[in-house]
This record gives C-alpha cells, sequence and structure tokens, in this order.
C-alpha cells in the first residue's frame, strides 16, 4: 500500500511502538490520528485524541470525528497492548479481563466499526500488533500469551475472510522491544516473562519496528516480523511440536533459575 494521504489511525501512541509509528507514517506522507488513554504527545499526528480502546461507544466516536476532520480511515493500526498477569492461579479475572480487552477484544470492536465502510469502498487496512508470543508462547505470562495467540488468530480470520474483498491485513510478531512493558513495568509481567524475552534474542528499538512494519505493509504481507528469526522458530515448532515444547521447558527453566 502507498501510505501517501492515506488517513491512518494509531492506537497506544503515547510510547513506544505506537508513537513510532506515527513518526514514521508521517514521515511518509499519511495524515496520522494518533490516540492513547492520555491525549498522546505524538510528533507528526495531525490529530491527538484521549481513547480507551476497549470502549466501544468511544472508539466508534473516535472514528466518526477522524471521518468528519482529517476523513474515511484507510489504515488501522490496532497497537495499543498491556503486559500483566503470570500464572493462571496467582492471577485474578479482573487481570486476565483486561488483558483480553485491550490485546484482542478492541481489536474486534475496531473491525466491527470500520469493516462495513471498507467493504463498501472496496479496500482498506488492519494492522494488529501482537507479538511473537503470539506465534510461539511467553514464558511466565499466560494472559499476556493467550491474547496474542488470539490477537493473531483474529487477524488470520478477518484476512481469510474478507481478503478477497479488498481488505488487507498485517500482523506484527516482533520478540523483545525495548519499551516500559519489557523494561520499567513495575506492575507488568514479572521477571520471569522479561527474562524470557531478553534471553530469546535481540531487543529492537520502537523505532527499527516500526520501519519494519512499514515495510511489510508497503509489501502486504500479512506476517511482519521485525526478529526474522522468529520465522525459523515458528517453524520449527510446527515441524516438531514435541521437541519444541521441550526446547521451551528448558528456556523456562533456564530463565526461572537466573
Amino acid at each position: 500500500m502507498e501510505l501517501r494521504d492515506r488517513v491512518a489511525v494509531v492506537t497506544g501512541a503515547g510510547g513506544g511502538i505506537g508513537r513510532a509509528l506515527v513518526t514514521a507514517l508521517a514521515d511518509a506522507g499519511a495524515r496520522v490520528v494518533a490516540t492513547d488513554l492520555a491525549v498522546p504527545d505524538a510528533e507528526g499526528a495531525v490529530l491527538s485524541r484521549a481513547l480507551d480502546v476497549t470502549d466501544a461507544d468511544a472508539t466508534a466516536a473516535l472514528l466518526d470525528e477522524v471521518a468528519r476532520e482529517v476523513g474515511p480511515v484507510d489504515v488501522y493500526f490496532a497497537n495499543a497492548g498491556v503486559g500483566a498477569g503470570t500464572d493462571p492461579v496467582s492471577t485474578p479475572d479482573a487481570v486476565w479481563d483486561t488483558v483480553l480487552d485491550v490485546n484482542l477484544r478492541a481489536h474486534i470492536v475496531a473491525a466491527r466499526l470500520l469493516l462495513p465502510g471498507w467493504l463498501e469502498r472496496g479496500e482498506g487496512y488492519f494492522v494488529s500488533t501482537a507479538s511473537a508470543a503470539g506465534l510461539l508462547t511467553q514464558i511466565g505470562s499466560a494472559p499476556y500469551a493467550v491474547s496474542k495467540h488470539a490477537a493473531v488468530a483474529f487477524a488470520e480470520w478477518l484476512s481469510v475472510t474478507y481478503g478477497a474483498r479488498g481488505v488487507r491485513v498485517s500482523t506484527v510478531c516482533p520478540m523483545g522491544v525495548a519499551t516500559p512493558m519489557l523494561e520499567t513495568d513495575p506492575d507488568g509481567m514479572g521477571a520471569t516473562a522479561t527474562g524470557a524475552v531478553r534471553a530469546a534474542g535481540e531487543v529492537l528499538t520502537p523505532e527499527a519496528v516500526a520501519a519494519a512494519v512499514l515495510e511489510g505493509v508497503g509489501r502486504e504481507e500479512f506476517l511482519v516480523l521485525p526478529h526474522p528469526e522468529v520465522l525459523t522458530f515458528f517453524r520449527r515448532k510446527g515441524e516438531d511440536y514435541e521437541r519444541w515444547l521441550a526446547g521451551m521447558r528448558r528456556l523456562q527453566e533456564k530463565v526461572t533459575r537466573t
């Protein structure tokens, strides 16, 4: 997709990958709307608004405002995400609800609102920020692993169902990214999960991930892998599931010991 003059909405734009996406999209000539729980200070945005992505009414109101003030949305970056919770025994229901609401249900809300217009126009682009955890798993955090698997599954379904009708879909699946979720969030996924991420490979800057996303969108690729080695891991998982599980158990033991 050629992004120049396209209207792009980015959620979770207050920092990390979202803020980097806003800058990269603006540099590519897109008209970018930046959203976060608080009004984001995102360089390059033509419109910045506070948005709770789990609130369907607020999301509908935001998209209506964008259509009036900027134009119909061409590309939606479902980038807002949270990392919280550890094992199913100690993680309360409220944490599960929050993680699933932000990492999955917000994508469903946005797609429900955007699809009618996209299908009528014969084009639209949905980009979900998932995680390598959505293809593999996340050691140490059941809610994060489950929600990111579900986000990838929903993106797959959108692509299969609407791809022939002009709706393009990409899902972004990086490993470690230097964001507050990994580096400074005291209420996040815990030391085991963040240790596993750091042990898995290079921690990329948000800017590097944003550049990979724009390249992937330009090629209209479904899987956008800022860490190319994720594809190797994913293939190994499919080729020999039992061996892959055994290897992940060894990694679990390693990061738990350290």
